[in-house]
C-alpha cells in the first residue's frame, strides 16, 4: 500500500473512534519511518501512543496529553514478510490499540503494556531465546488460574511435590468441563504442557504446572541465584471427566 493510501485509511480509522475516546489525544501522526523492535528480529513497531503527563493532583485529559503515531515503513516491512498481510485491518487495529493505551494512562494503569510484554516474551520463547517463564501471567486474566495472551490460553495449576507425585493424572477445567491427561514424570518449577485436541480451542492451549513453594524458599532461591527449572511437553486428546 502506497503512503498516500495508507494515510487515507489511517485518517478514516482515526475518525471512526468515538470523540469521547479521543479526548486528551492531540491527533494522529502518520510517519514514513520504519521502527524495528529494539531486541527482536523481524518485529516492527507499527504504532505508538506518545503520552506526556503534566503535574497535577488530577489525572484527566487536561493533564495527560497524547499523540498517536503510525509508522508506514513498519507496516510495509511487515507486509513483505507476510503475503497475507491485511493492511486495512492492521491499520484499524493499531489505531484502536494506541487509543486504548491513552485511555489506560488516564485510568492509571497499563494493561496493554503487560500484554505487549507477554507477547514479546512468547516470541522470544518461540525463537529459542531466553524468556520469562511467568510471561503468561502478564496476559488477560479471564478466570481464576486462566490467562489469555492474544490467541494463546494458559491454565495454571499449582502442586506441592508430594501432591504431584501422588497424582496419577492432571485434571483441569476447559469450557465448563473437566479434562485429564497422564501426569508427566517431572514437575520442575514451571512445566508447560501443550494440550491438543480440546474443543473450541485457540491455536495454543497450555496447562502450566507450577511447583508451590513458600515465600522463604523463594527468597532463598533468589539470593542463591538458583535458576528456575522450566520444562515443556505435549499431550494429545485429553479425556473428558464427569
Amino acid at each position: 500500500m502506497r503512503f498516500e493510501r495508507f494515510e487515507e485509511v489511517a485518517r478514516r480509522a482515526w475518525e471512526d473512534i468515538p470523540p469521547a475516546y479521543r479526548e486528551g489525544i492531540d491527533g494522529l501522526v502518520v510517519s514514513r519511518e520504519a521502527v524495528p523492535h529494539p531486541e527482536l528480529p523481524d518485529i516492527w513497531t507499527l504504532g505508538m501512543c506518545d503520552t506526556e503527563s503534566y503535574p497535577s493532583e488530577w489525572v484527566g485529559p487536561d493533564t495527560t496529553r497524547s499523540v498517536v503515531i503510525l509508522y508506514w515503513g513498519s507496516f510495509r516491512n511487515l507486509a513483505r514478510l507476510d503475503p497475507e498481510f491485511d493492511w486495512e485491518a492492521e491499520i484499524h487495529e493499531t489505531v484502536e490499540h494506541e487509543v486504548r493505551h491513552h485511555l489506560e494512562w488516564l485510568a492509571g494503569h497499563d494493561d496493554l503494556g503487560d500484554v505487549d510484554y507477554a507477547m514479546d516474551e512468547s516470541f522470544k520463547r518461540n525463537e529459542g531465546r531466553p524468556w520469562d517463564p511467568w510471561f503468561y501471567q502478564h496476559g488477560e486474566r479471564v478466570a481464576p488460574g486462566m490467562y489469555a495472551v492474544e490467541d494463546q490460553a494458559f491454565v495454571e495449576l499449582e502442586f506441592t511435590p508430594d501432591a504431584f507425585e501422588s497424582a496419577r493424572e492432571i485434571v483441569f477445567e476447559w469450557r465448563g468441563s473437566r479434562w485429564a491427561f497422564a501426569r508427566p514424570e517431572t514437575l520442575g518449577d514451571v512445566h508447560f504442557v501443550r494440550v491438543e485436541g480440546l474443543p473450541d480451542a485457540p491455536p495454543l492451549v497450555e496447562v502450566v504446572l507450577v511447583r508451590r513453594v513458600g515465600w522463604w524458599e523463594r527468597v532463598k532461591g533468589a539470593l542463591r541465584g538458583r535458576a528456575t527449572e522450566v520444562l515443556e511437553s505435549d499431550v494429545s486428546n485429553p479425556s473428558r471427566r464427569p
